[in-house]
């Protein structure tokens, strides 16, 4: 089985743009990024794929593997799926530009997912943290996810799922974390396939693999890091850093 990992990396994030080409202590956040995903020495190929000469220059001039994406892209699935298109492999990890506190443990859990389905009953795996403060789960930058029996994904919502209609059940909240590991072929199907209503509404592309009637594999991590999507959201890395 042949498994790589694809880091997307757009410039221009809309709530905190140039994000990834911020300093962390001492060196970019992408570059942190993908340092920590070929540190794990979990991939045949770790390559980071931008629609930006700057990112692209960054990778490349600190030695890295990076890819122009040759079109405009909503998401990072559909960035990773044209660079992927013509490659020969079976999963691909999609790891989160903004995620320099990318884990070997977390990410063997998701690579294990596929070694262990020889049905392959699983189209794609994900990544969960379980959180219990009241702020995050109704934070809608937090995004949810709620599971059936086996951790297939059922549904992620920007909302605080599942509702807590009667407090005294002992409900646990999950965070999604963006970080996935896809069969080339489900990756390939969600290129191909349009948006639908779920996606468009609450702005997530898992949902679109959920319409479409694929299987998401959900493993929980209990090492949550810091994602980078706002100036505090840098600072605290810092500090974590440290």
């Amino acid at each position: 089985m042949k498994i790589i990992s694809m880091i997307p990396a757009r410039y221009s994030a809309s709530r905190f743009p140039g994000k990834l080409m911020q300093d962390l202590n001492g060196k970019t956040v992408i570059l942190r990024t993908y340092e920590a995903t070929v540190a794990t020495k979990l991939f045949d190929d770790v390559i980071v794929v931008t629609d930006s000469d700057i990112i692209y220059n960054e990778i490349s001039r600190n030695g890295g593997k990076v890819m122009m994406s040759k079109k405009e892209h909503e998401c990072g699935s559909d960035r990773i799926a044209e660079a992927v298109e013509n490659l020969d492999v079976d999963v691909v990890v999609n790891v989160q530009g903004d995620e320099p506190f990318t884990d070997t443990e977390s990410l063997s859990k998701l690579i294990e997912v596929f070694k262990n389905d020889p049905e392959n009953q699983v189209d794609l795996a994900s990544l969960m943290v379980h959180i219990a403060d009241k702020n995050e789960i109704n934070n809608p930058n937090t995004v949810k996810v709620v599971l059936d029996n086996f951790n297939f994904a059922l549904y992620f919502s920007r909302s605080p799922i599942p509702y807590p209609r009667d407090e005294s059940v002992n409900v646990k909240y999950y965070k999604h974390k963006g970080v996935y590991a896809f069969r080339k072929e489900a990756l390939l199907d969600f290129y191909r396939l349009p948006m639908l209503t779920l996606e468009a509404s609450e702005k997530l592309e898992q949902l679109r693999y959920l319409e479409y009637g694929k299987r998401i594999k959900m493993v929980e991590t209990s090492v949550e890091g810091v994602e980078i999507d706002t100036p505090e959201d840098l600072e605290r890395a810092k500090k974590l850093w440290k």
